[in-house]
C-alpha cells in the first residue's frame, strides 16, 4: 500500500491555484524532503497530507483512505505533525511531560483524560529519544525554540503514527540549534522501523541523513520527483529557484550556493 498517492491534484482557495495538477507517490519506508521558495506550494501540500484539506480536483489517498470520502478524525491520528501553527495551538502554561502524552488523545491541553501507564512510558521514552527527558516538568512557554521543536517531534510520535510530516522543523534556530536537530531527525530517517516520512525546508543544508528522495515544488507545480540524488542537482534546484546554483555534498550533507556567475547569466531553466 502506498502511503501518499496524489493524482493530478490541484487545490484552488480565493480564485487562486495554490497547487496545480500534482502527481506523486510516497511508499512505505521512503523519507522525502520536499523543497521550495515561497509560495511554491509545500504548506499546501501538507494540508494535504494532514488531512486538513481535500482537492478542488484529482484525488489525494493518505493511507489508503480518500480524502472527501473518509472520517478524517479516525485518519488524523495515523498521522504524526509537527509545524509552526501546531506550536502555537499549544499552551504555554502546559508541562512538556503533559504536551507529549496528550497526543494520545489528539487534544492540545490536558484535560480530564485518564492515560495508562503504557501511555506515560511511551511519552517518558520519546522525550529521553529526543533528549528532552530533563524538561519533563519544565512549561512549554518557558522553552527555547529548539527545545519546543525536540518536544513537537516527540508529541508527533507518540501515537507511532504510519506517516510522520515535518514542516520546517529548523526555521528559527541558530547554527548549533539547526546541527543538533538535524542530527536529531537524522536519527529518526535512518531508522528502518521509523514511519514514512516528509520533511518540508528551503534549504537543502536542513536536509538530515536518512532522506531518500526529494520533490521540488514551484508555483504549486512539481518541477522534479524522485530519488534525491538525482533531483537535487544545479540545474533542477537553479531552475526551482530562479537563480543559478551549485550543488554539493559532504559526508552526506547537502549544501548549495550560488554560482560565481550568477549575477551575469540568467538561471537554468528546465526545457
Amino acid at each position: 500500500m502506498s502511503v501518499v498517492q496524489l493524482q493530478g491534484v490541484s487545490i484552488i482557495r480565493s480564485g487562486s491555484t495554490l497547487l496545480n495538477d500534482v502527481t506523486w507517490t510516497v511508499e512505505e519506508g521512503e523519507r522525502w524532503v520536499v523543497i521550495g521558495p515561497n509560495g511554491a506550494g509545500k504548506t499546501t501540500m501538507l494540508q494535504i497530507l494532514s488531512a486538513q484539506w481535500h482537492p478542488s480536483r484529482g484525488t489525494a489517498e493518505v493511507l489508503g483512505e480518500t480524502l472527501g470520502a473518509v472520517d478524517v478524525f479516525e485518519l488524523r491520528p495515523r498521522i504524526g505533525v509537527t509545524s509552526a501553527a501546531l506550536a502555537d495551538r499549544i499552551p504555554k502554561s502546559e508541562r512538556v511531560s503533559d504536551v507529549v502524552v496528550s497526543a494520545a488523545y489528539a487534544v492540545m491541553g490536558r484535560w480530564r483524560e485518564a492515560y495508562d501507564d503504557l501511555d506515560h512510558d511511551r511519552a517518558r521514552t520519546l522525550m529521553q529519544q529526543l533528549r528532552v527527558d530533563h524538561l519533563a516538568d519544565r512549561t512549554f512557554g518557558t522553552l527555547s525554540e529548539g527545545e519546543r521543536k525536540r518536544v513537537q517531534i516527540a508529541r508527533a510520535l507518540m501515537t507511532d503514527p504510519e506517516l510522520l510530516l515535518l514542516d520546517e522543523p529548523a526555521a528559527g534556530l541558530d547554527l548549533t540549534g539547526r546541527e543538533a536537530l538535524v542530527s536529531t531527525l537524522s536519527e529518526i530517517c535512518l531508522d528502518p522501523y521509523a514511519p514514512a516520512t516528509v520533511l518540508v525546508t528551503h534549504h537543502v543544508e536542513e536536509i538530515p541523513l536518512g532522506i531518500t528522495h526529494a520533490l521540488l515544488l514551484k508555483h504549486g507545480r512539481v518541477v522534479a520527483a524522485g530519488p534525491i540524488d538525482r533531483v537535487l542537482t544545479g540545474p533542477l534546484l537553479s531552475a526551482t529557484f530562479d537563480l543559478l546554483l551549485e550543488v554539493s555534498t559532504v559526508e552526506g550533507r547537502w549544501m548549495a550556493r550560488a554560482a560565481a556567475r550568477a549575477a551575469h547569466r540568467p538561471p537554468a531553466r528546465l526545457a
